[in-house]
């Protein structure tokens, strides 16, 4: 796992935003549109926000919650997160009605990156960690790039971003779940070297999932294709002051590799492929 080469990001920003739409989304996540038209006309696919659930004037909670741009409008200078029940935190957030305001910063962290040359672009995500991935389809729809897009959840009401894919010209969906075993490597690495051998993508992105990751270093070694890889992590920051969020993976220096700054996105280093993260 590598950094990759540098690139120019946008300068974060914060925003009192206020919240446009907060609903339910199935009976796992919930889906929450902000008018923060400054992080809307800068965020770069696979970057993320900080949300602070604390209301003006109170204390806790203290530290924000890192949340992915699932999608952005710049037009209308809105942001699109999705997100899951599972803490304190979650729960706080998702009391939030509309017209009250929340604060953010971003857009963070390095994002994916698509080179001119690349025509093709294969995503793999699972749960919440689509939401990484689905701005890389908005963009390439707009610069003409394919992308094959991959949904994977344990069950069906879990699937995150199979219509938005549809919504941004992907073409090709897969939407696969552990019920119906559709979504176990073996089964994903056989329908989709069926399909796309020959004329494979030139770029695989994932997000979500070990056993994903080890998936696209297969199918990239056999594509001779170029691998990203998005990183979860709690954080405290999110800006790369705290140092909470090393990835446990060493580089050239005596500290790991940032999640915040230095990622959320990794290249991917073959000779070092048996290290997946």
């Amino acid at each position: 796992m590598v950094t990759l080469p540098v690139v120019q990001r946008p300068k974060p920003t914060w925003e009192h935003a206020p919240v446009l739409h907060h609903e339910p989304l199935g009976d796992r996540y919930r889906a929450l549109r902000l008018q923060a038209p400054k992080i809307a006309i800068s965020a770069q696919p696979g970057q993320f926000v900080m949300l602070t659930v604390a209301r003006r004037g109170e204390a806790t909670p203290a530290l924000p919650r890192p949340m992915a741009v699932y999608r952005r409008d710049r037009g209308a200078g809105t942001v699109d997160v999705l997100y899951g029940i599972d803490g304190d935190g979650t729960r706080k957030l998702a009391g939030f009605q509309p017209g009250e305001e929340i604060l953010v910063v971003g857009p963070l962290g390095r994002g994916f990156t698509i080179d001119s040359h690349i025509r093709s672009v294969l995503l793999l995500g699972r749960g919440i960690g689509t939401c990484s991935l689905t701005t890389v389809a908005q963009d390439n729809a707009a610069r003409g790039v394919d992308t094959i897009a991959v949904t994977s959840a344990r069950q069906e009401d879990a699937l995150i971003g199979t219509e938005t894919y549809r919504e941004f010209g992907a073409k090709a969906v897969y939407s696969v779940t552990d019920t119906d075993n559709t979504s176990s490597p073996d089964a994903l690495l056989a329908t989709l070297t069926e399909d796309w051998d020959q004329q494979p993508p030139q770029l695989i992105m994932v997000c979500g999932s070990q056993r994903l990751t080890s998936l696209g270093v297969e199918l990239a070694r056999r594509w001779a294709a170029e691998l990203q890889v998005s990183l979860e992590a709690h954080m405290a920051c999110g800006l790369g002051y705290c140092h909470g969020c090393a990835s446990g993976a060493r580089s050239e220096g005596e500290e790991s590799p940032l999640i915040c700054a230095d990622g959320p996105v990794f290249g991917w280093r073959f000779d070092e492929a048996e290290r997946v993260v």
